[in-house]
């Protein structure tokens, strides 16, 4: 045996493709006889052996620690402890409670099964054939190295990365690598060293299936030095972080530091001016609890768990909860082709006679002609498919032949029956033919030749053509026209034709080459799109939402579709090959230009995503494939296919189409936004009423006045105002211009400028409506705890008619259906009802420091409550006409 070059053989890739068969097999230091034992374990020590290696889970103890460093969540601890001290039993447990489940349903989100490990795993071949010291023998997967020669058979897992040495008829499915729906074809030949995955017919790849054919390659990458080990490297190291975690974790920080400030400020201010330093002390940690927003982690879980169930409805499963909403901000979907944009099967789409062509599509053509039949008998005739049984015109097998095999039982050119039958002769498709043929015979006893196969090697071999007329000398001009134009729409494009036997000829028992054959037509076919993609398409268009397709197939293939489906920048597709030499902004201008990148690897996707994320794009990917995994789990969300994705691409995702439907995503897409409006209105109005808070004590410290609030009275005022409205907000629906509105702008926060300046002005507002009552009674010789009844009442009574103006962040609520959110009026009510039982009866009023209202203090507390309905709806009109008028004026 020749011996090795030990540096030939490494983990850096090499373009063994680009290498003729005996330069491999000389490099690798193997020959017909395959390693020797001895040299098998001398690599194996070397090199490791044939398995994927993955990194330790995190332990759960730490992704439960990790719930609890969120600023919001210290700040709250604090306050529980604090509480807890001063015995105030009741708020103790309201916080821990939220808290624990802010934790627990944390906890789960994060807590993800490895199984991306067992998904990566199940593509392993458990075993393998191999020539060694010149016997074959079965040995595991994973003891194969680098040298070994592997047999391959149809129906063989390949078990790692293989160059080619002898082929025989061999056709490897790479779908879950390239995205090729068709499987590919394979030979021994050297191919240049840029070549693409999908452009290396020379080579096949571990985890691929063997789909026909035979076949002896020899190892050329093992473990991670496969196509299989580098994706399984990117799935390993790629992440990303759900937007909306990053801006509510600075929402929460800023409040926390504003509130904690204002709490120090009033507790200083409040001793200086005289107030008893307990008094102060636990009236600061009660403005903390009351401003704080401690509801906000609840609210946001609720919020999008509703999300959830709303997705799940339209078949979208959520795996991670903060996804919701990033769906709803994403501003570029970049989708693979095959099995998501299109139906992942081939489909004959045209077909052309003498005659002229006939679109069928799925429906029935115009014409259903005896010209036309008969070359759509030839087609199913000439076949390897078999009947599904119980399923009409629905066959498996090879994807050509399904496709010529339903359409010709469609259409009534053939039954089920016979393209069951055996033929009387047969020779199967080869590459290097470049056609296969049968014999049967026909219902009149006479043998026919049906050929089918490339229209370059068929035209040659036809001596007429069938034509309205009959039969006339061949065109071939006209057939080769017909074939650009069909391949210029992206189809895969099959000639068919037949020779009737004469009854004297015999049948050999391998055919010969065909001769003098009668041209019956060409037959088009390709992956259609999925209905409605198109649709959801000019919906993403509409909603301010860029489409791109990335996929691994053929450039004029993928331009086709991207064509079909209306894509708006349909520039020369970009490809992996091109790819290799731009730098990052040359890259980022190509991106600019099109809307289609092709013949794409792994690496190639992962760039794309980076690049685009990197440009500030919160980016959604959708694919099925083990090539989409990286991808899926690096963007910004990650969409794989539940039915004919694989697990790889499965668990690499945050959401999971169940009906393997484009169209799914754009329902996906308007329910994020309806839970990030949600989220926003929530928030608006949990700080605008803690700011209400917030401002009505610290100006009061600076007045001549008792306290306006005790701090049992702002704990309670926080549990009416805020504890049980809030949580009912988060089940508001939408507002139904979710999809006509464009995707909020980069940087923006949880609350953008409008809502900042509204729930600034509406807190102010009601603020001085307290402020006011409490004066008010103070000076017509009310007692302090009868004009603080008043103020708390007026702010009970304020958040009533504000928590409607948060049901519309942009129209009238007189706009929104009054019982759209019943559970949101029940819990209104039933805080109203409350703050009336406290106030009323004698044990809690006295307890509180509360006194019973008349009648007339009612209407009063509720016409003050409601002019902050009137504000802003007047600040809602007054933004809407000035919308109106810049628009007019543009």
């Amino acid at each position: 045996m020749t011996s090795v070059d030990q540096s030939a053989v490494s983990s850096a890739p090499r373009p063994w493709h680009h290498l003729s068969a005996p330069a491999v097999l000389e490099e690798l230091g193997t020959g017909p006889e395959g390693l020797s034992q001895t040299e098998v374990e001398a690599r194996r020590a070397r090199w490791g052996t044939n398995e994927l290696t993955f990194s330790e889970p995190v332990p759960g103890w730490r992704i439960l620690l990790h719930q609890f460093a969120g600023p919001l969540v210290g700040f709250l601890l604090v306050c529980a402890v604090v509480t807890a001290v001063q015995r105030h039993w009741v708020d103790t447990v309201a916080i821990l409670a939220a808290v624990v489940l802010n934790a627990v349903i944390g906890f789960w989100q994060e807590k993800k099964a490895e199984t991306e490990v067992r998904a990566l795993q199940s593509l392993a071949s458990p075993s393998s054939r191999v020539l060694r010291g010149g016997r074959t023998v079965a040995v595991p997967a994973a003891d194969l190295v680098p040298g070994d020669l592997v047999l391959l058979e149809s129906g063989d897992r390949v078990p790692a990365d293989l160059r080619l040495v002898d082929v025989n008829g061999l056709r490897v499915d790479e779908s879950m690598l390239t995205g090729e729906v068709l499987a590919a074809d394979k030979d021994t030949h050297p191919v240049p060293a840029g070549a693409a995955v999908g452009d290396r017919p020379n080579s096949v790849f571990g985890g691929s299936l063997v789909v026909s054919g035979r076949a002896t390659g020899v190892v050329v990458a093992t473990g991670a030095g496969t196509e299989l080990g580098s994706i399984n490297e990117l799935v390993q190291g790629a992440g990303g972080t759900a937007p909306l975690q990053e801006l509510t974790h600075a929402l929460e920080r800023w409040i926390g530091v504003g509130v904690a400030a204002a709490a120090v400020f009033v507790f200083g201010a409040g001793i200086l001016l005289g107030h008893e330093v307990s008094l102060m002390f636990r009236t600061a940690v009660a403005l903390v609890v009351s401003a704080m927003p401690e509801a906000l982690p609840v609210v946001l879980t609720v919020a999008m768990s509703v999300g959830v169930a709303q997705m799940a409805r339209r078949h979208a499963v959520v795996r991670h909860l903060p996804s919701v909403e990033t769906l709803g901000s994403t501003t570029v979907i970049g989708s693979d082709k095959t099995g998501t944009l299109t139906q992942n099967r081939l489909t004959v789409e045209a077909v052309w006679t003498p005659a002229g062509t006939v679109r069928i599509g799925s429906g029935t053509p115009p014409v259903v002609g005896p010209v036309l039949l008969e070359g759509l008998r030839t087609g199913a005739l000439t076949n390897e498919a078999d009947p599904v049984p119980g399923a009409e015109h629905d066959f498996h097998g090879d994807a050509v032949d399904v496709a010529m095999a339903a359409v010709a039982s469609r259409f009534g050119a053939v039954t089920a029956e016979e393209v069951a039958r055996r033929p009387l002769a047969h020779t199967p498709y080869e590459p290097a033919l470049g056609y296969s043929q049968s014999v049967h015979a026909g219902p009149d006893g006479r043998r026919v030749l049906h050929v089918k196969g490339a229209p370059d090697a068929l035209l040659a071999r036809c001596a007429a053509m069938r034509t309205q007329d009959g039969e006339a000398p061949v065109d071939t001009g006209l057939a080769e026209a017909a074939n650009e134009a069909m391949a210029r729409d992206g189809l895969r494009v099959i000639a068919t034709a037949r020779r009737e036997l004469a009854e004297d000829e015999a049948l050999p028992p391998e055919l010969p080459p065909p001769r003098g054959l009668l041209l019956l037509g060409l037959e088009g076919m390709a992956d259609p799109p999925r209905p409605g993609v198109p649709e959801a398409v000019a919906a993403c268009r509409d909603a301010g939402i860029r489409v791109t397709m990335i996929t691994g197939d053929h450039p004029v293939t993928a331009l086709a579709i991207a064509q079909r489906l209306g894509f708006g920048r349909q520039g020369p597709p970009l490809t992996g090959t091109e790819m290799a030499d731009l730098d990052d902004d040359a890259l980022d201008a190509r991106l600019r230009q099109t809307d289609v990148a092709a013949r794409t690897t792994p690496q190639d996707k992962l760039r794309i995503v980076d690049r685009l994320m990197g440009q500030g794009d919160v980016v959604a990917v959708t694919g099925d494939g083990v090539n989409d995994a990286p991808a899926l789990k690096a963007a910004s969300i990650g969409v794989a296919m539940g039915r004919s994705g694989t697990d790889v691409a499965r668990e690499a995702a945050d959401v999971v189409l169940t009906d393997d439907n484009f169209v799914t995503i754009v329902h996906a897409v308007e329910q994020g936004r309806i839970t990030f409006a949600t989220i926003r209105k929530a928030t608006f109005f949990l700080l605008s009423t803690g700011i209400a808070a917030l401002l009505a004590v610290t100006i009061n410290v600076f007045t001549d006045s008792p306290l306006i609030f005790l701090p049992v009275q702002m704990l309670w005022m926080n549990l009416v105002t805020s504890g049980v409205q809030v949580i009912a907000l988060a089940f508001e629906p939408g507002e139904g211009d979710e999809l006509r509105t464009p995707p909020r702008a980069r940087g923006e926060g949880v609350l953008d400028r409008v809502t900042w300046w509204r729930t600034g002005l509406s807190g102010a507002w009601i603020a001085g409506l307290a402020l006011a009552a409490f004066q008010w009674a103070l000076h017509t010789g009310s007692d302090d705890d009868h004009a603080r009844t008043l103020a708390l009442t007026v702010m009970v009574v304020a958040s009533f008619f504000h928590v409607l103006n948060a049901r519309a962040l942009r129209r009238s609520v007189l706009q929104i259906p009054f019982l759209g959110n019943r559970l949101l009026l029940g819990a209104t009510l039933l805080a109203l009802a409350l703050h009336l039982a406290v106030t009323s009866w004698p044990v809690s009023a006295s307890v509180m420091g509360l006194t019973p209202l008349t009648p007339l203090e009612w209407i009063v507390c509720a016409g003050l409550g409601a002019t902050v309905l009137v504000l802003v709806e007047v600040e809602k009109l007054l933004r809407r006409r000035a919308g109106a008028r810049r628009a007019a004026a543009s």
